[in-house]
């Protein structure tokens, strides 16, 4: 086992470890720290990886800004940001689906690939992803950059009582 294996295993029981707490704590804000936790263990992930440009957008944008985000909606919209005993539900269908959907996805990975190793492509550079993303991509990337438009215009209709009618 070399360092990167044991740099690999150690991230990735950290952001496991730091995703399980996200969804099973009761403290809204709480889960918005440990969403901070697992996102910076996938950037981690990314630098062991060789890959510093998704890891430096993945702690710019994830960590950055969407959380900040969400903290920041949970302060000013008022939510409760302790325990809540609404948030309380069942943990057993949510066990049964996670589990069977977790072993689908395991079967799917080994089947696919039947336990063969799959060599490592050369490693890239920020030009030849900026290359394949602005010319290849560029309308799927276009239209994600609509959808998050909608997404954002959606919520502040939403949140606003004046015009979405939620204060009536």
């Amino acid at each position: 086992m070399t360092v990167a294996d044991a740099l690999l295993l150690g991230l990735g029981a950290v952001a496991v470890g730091a995703g399980a707490l996200v969804v099973t704590t009761a403290h809204l804000v709480r889960a918005g720290l440990y969403l901070v936790v697992c996102l910076g263990a996938v950037a981690g992930l990314y630098l062991v990886l060789t890959a510093e440009l998704v890891a430096w957008v993945q702690v710019l944008i994830y960590v950055g800004a969407v959380v900040v985000l969400l903290l920041f909606a949970v302060m000013l919209t008022r939510a409760p940001i302790g325990a809540s005993a609404d948030l309380d539900r069942p943990g057993l269908p949510a066990l049964l689906v996670g589990g069977g959907a977790s072993l689908g996805l395991a079967a799917l990975l080994v089947d696919a690939y039947r336990w063969s190793s799959v060599p490592a492509p050369a490693p890239g550079t920020a030009e030849v992803l900026g290359a394949q993303l602005f010319r290849s991509w560029v309308l799927p990337f276009e239209v994600l950059s609509v959808l998050l438009l909608a997404a954002l215009v959606g919520a502040i209709i939403v949140s606003r009582p004046d015009i979405g009618g939620g204060g009536r």
